[in-house]
């Protein structure tokens, strides 16, 4: 049940780099909704008790998370695409389509060039009211949480859920 909630989006407030979750079926979760809003509640006070956040802290970082997840979410589901279209190419051993390889390539370097970009205005505009020292917490809290949910997203899949085992990601070599 939490997988729903994590890979649906609902770390919003942590994901400032982009989870590569599986997305959540329609209809799968009547209480995603409840769910997901306590899950942000409880990142919120999770975050604020490890970084040592001002109330008036907590509540930029949530503004600055609604401007930048929503793109963030955007990368991540055209660099899905693009990964699963590169997939079924590979499959296709010498029959594959060579100039959409080569486009399918060059996308993925435009999409981690524009994430790359994202997360730097991200982290300027994090640097406004973070210290130095906050922003290095909020980094591996990010990290922590996006390992933690690709580890549900794979325990998902492994159960016949459609988790997300095997994918291409950037710097990870074809199977």
């Amino acid at each position: 049940m939490l997988k729903h909630v994590l890979s649906f989006g609902a770390l919003s407030l942590f994901l400032g780099a982009g989870v590569y979750a599986q997305p959540v079926r329609a209809g799968s979760n009547p209480n995603r909704t409840a769910l997901e809003q306590q899950f942000r509640v409880r990142s919120a006070k999770l975050a604020q008790t490890r970084l040592a956040l001002t109330d008036a802290q907590l509540a930029q970082l949530e503004q600055s998370n609604a401007r930048f997840a929503p793109q963030l979410d955007q990368l991540a589901m055209e660099d899905r695409e693009t990964r699963r279209q590169l997939r079924q190419e590979m499959t296709s051993g010498n029959q594959a389509n060579q100039q959409h390889v080569s486009a399918l390539i060059d996308s993925s370097i435009s999409l981690e060039k524009r994430r790359i970009a994202l997360v730097e205005a991200e982290q300027k505009d994090l640097a406004r009211f973070l210290t130095p020292t906050q922003r290095a917490g909020y980094i591996a809290l990010q990290g922590q949480v996006r390992r933690r949910a690709q580890e549900l997203s794979r325990q998902g899949g492994q159960q016949g859920q459609g988790g997300g085992g095997n994918q291409l990601r950037p710097g990870k070599r074809f199977p």
